[in-house]
């Protein structure tokens, strides 16, 4: 199913910014983990039905996948922020934590899985994804991957609202949206403050 492909991108996207060690290439694969969630979110929407989730997809492509990178790329190269970041937690050691959580993760949401007919997996997966995103926050001393995580958290909860209840009230997607854009303004405040080195 195409649904299984945008997971599979969704997930492996978060999984590589893990290993990600330069600002630009942790800014793409958060656009294309956002790319992802956005026709993930256009697809179910289409086969359920729902207006509502289809324009939360268009949004997502819209603002998170090619809004914010751009955004993010222009504060990068305006405040000459610190290209290379690499992540605490050594290699070796990650390639054993990562299937660890992903191993924990789906044995945590087998309960919930066999609560819902459709797309079960698809809670685990974003469960999964919500811990990977923590973990990439907590990896990083700079505040740009930082950042970078808390979006990638926000994408991971946006799945598992999708997922878990096939669909969400429209009230409740513009208020996601809404704290996003808080979020913006927020990491904007952030940026200024912070010193960075070439």
């Amino acid at each position: 199913m195409i649904t299984d492909f945008f997971i599979g991108i969704f997930i492996s996207t978060l999984i590589t910014s893990l290993f990600t060690t330069r600002l630009y290439v942790l800014i793409f694969w958060y656009s294309m983990n956002s790319f992802a969630l956005g026709f993930l979110a256009i697809v179910i929407g289409r086969d359920l039905d729902d207006k509502a989730l289809l324009i939360s997809g268009i949004i997502t492509i819209v603002l998170k996948a090619i809004g914010i990178p751009y955004y993010l790329k222009h504060l990068s190269a305006k405040n000459k922020f610190v290209r290379r970041i690499p992540p605490k937690v050594r290699i070796h050691y990650a390639i054993i934590l990562i299937p660890a959580i992903l191993v924990f993760t789906f044995y945590l949401a087998e309960p919930l899985s066999q609560m819902i007919d459709s797309h079960a997996n698809y809670v685990a997966i974003s469960i999964s994804s919500l811990f990977l995103s923590l973990l990439l926050m907590m990896e990083h001393d700079n505040i740009a991957p930082k950042i970078i995580g808390f979006l990638a958290v926000e994408n991971s909860l946006f799945l598992l609202a999708t997922s878990a209840t096939g669909g969400m009230p429209m009230i409740v997607e513009l208020g996601i949206f809404f704290d996003l854009l808080m979020a913006i303004v927020i990491i904007n405040l952030l940026f200024r403050k912070e010193e960075f080195k070439i």
